[in-house]
């Protein structure tokens, strides 16, 4: 098992290992639609299609989040962590 200089350091593991990335607020089809109007791009029109084609905005949501995961948790360092622990802790 990993060792830890103290527990906060294990705190800091704890968190950074069972982060989530979530998307607030409600997305449909059409407000996508109605973002992507005007846009004539390959990639505009790649997105509209294959949310169209599931007929939902959740899957593009779940994927988005998944692959976001491992970048965001090399991001948010245990310095930042341990920054916002101290932010918290002293409000």
């Amino acid at each position: 098992s990993l060792r830890y200089a103290n527990q906060v350091d294990r705190l800091i593991a704890h968190l950074r290992q069972n982060l989530i990335i979530d998307f607030q607020g409600d997305l449909s089809i059409e407000q996508v639609r109605e973002m992507l109007a005007g846009d004539d791009s390959r990639e505009a029109r790649a997105v509209l299609a294959r949310v169209v084609a599931e007929q939902s905005v959740e899957n593009m949501l779940l994927v988005l989040a998944d692959c976001l995961l491992e970048p965001v948790q090399q991001a948010v360092t245990d310095g930042v962590l341990r920054e916002q622990l101290v932010t918290y802790a002293q409000s």
